[in-house]
């Protein structure tokens, strides 16, 4: 379960190629916005919504700065530009087109996905970190749907370990803590592997997606399953390391969340999305950083989870 050793001066390079690809420093032809990954989105370009601004709740009304959960590892929706403190992605622009249309700064604080969520109305005002909405998720908060986005494995080049989704019993899967990747997609069928008198999947699970990645590139893990969107980065910017497995399933839609106690809230985060898509900035903040097959076309609070 752990990192193995360097096999040779050509797999250390890979490696070093690697790493430095997952942390944001590539150059400008691999990452959206140039070869620090600094955002293109300029908020100002965003005018206030005075009526919008009227709808607030009036704990919100004189707040200057919305507070944004993120895991900020989950490239390119949400990561950390070369200096290694600034968060840039589509979902980071995406927090701050909101914050412009509200009249608010907007901050986004780098977290650990599996505490945002209940974090919610007392660190955090919103939540924008690639969340699957699924019925679980759904009984603890408020989502405004506004991505789509389904699951898709990735394996070393070339298979070499002839890993098959027919066949995974035993192996080493990565998924990063607290995805439907990893609960219930990779649990339960490790559960069925069980039951069938096989053995368990070993599921390595870790905080950080870019960690996941580095391990599959290095071979400590056979495969990976993540976000669509995440398991296309990955592969642009492992050169020529990793390969993707089969098609992408499961596709469903991903929401801003907003503590289920926030409901005046979440209905103008609602309104405002539909604004920001209505006008045009929403696509082209995704078409900015290659991800605009996820659009949809309308906003929905608490839309029915599948």
């Amino acid at each position: 379960m752990h990192i193995s050793s360097k096999l040779g001066l050509r797999f250390a390079a890979v490696l070093a190629v690697a790493a430095l690809a997952l942390t944001g420093c590539n150059n400008a032809e691999q990452t959206p916005g140039g070869s620090s990954g600094a955002p293109t989105f300029d908020p100002s370009t965003v005018k206030p919504d005075e009526s919008l601004i009227a709808l607030l709740p009036a704990a919100l009304k004189d707040k200057k700065t919305l507070t944004v959960g993120s895991d900020t590892s989950y490239e390119p929706a949400e990561f950390l530009a070369a200096d290694g403190q600034t968060p840039v992605g589509y979902d980071v622009d995406l927090a701050h087109a909101i914050g412009a249309v509200l009249g608010k700064e907007v901050k986004v604080q780098t977290s650990e996905f599996s505490t945002i969520l209940p974090s919610l109305g007392s660190k955090y005002d919103l939540g924008i970190s690639s969340f699957t909405i699924n019925p679980e998720r759904s009984k603890a908060v408020n989502f405004v749907s506004y991505f789509n986005a389904g699951v898709w494995w990735a394996v070393q080049k070339g298979n070499p370990k002839n890993f098959s989704l027919d066949d995974i019993c035993g192996k080493k899967v990565g998924v990063q803590t607290g995805t439907v990747e990893e609960d219930p997609d990779v649990k339960d069928r490790s559960a069925k592997c069980v039951a069938d008198g096989k053995p368990a999947i070993e599921v390595i699970s870790l905080k950080n997606q870019t960690d996941v990645t580095t391990r599959l590139v290095n071979g400590s893990i056979d495969a990976m399953s993540a976000d669509s969107p995440i398991i296309k980065n990955a592969l642009q910017k492992t050169g020529d390391s990793l390969e993707t497995l089969g098609d992408v399933y499961d596709s469903a839609e991903q929401g801003i969340a907003i503590a289920k106690s926030d409901t005046a809230f979440a209905e103008v985060i609602e309104k405002v999305m539909n604004k920001l898509m209505a006008d045009g900035v929403y696509t082209q903040i995704l078409k900015d950083w290659n991800n605009d097959e996820g659009a949809i076309t309308k906003a929905v609070l608490n839309p029915t989870a599948g």
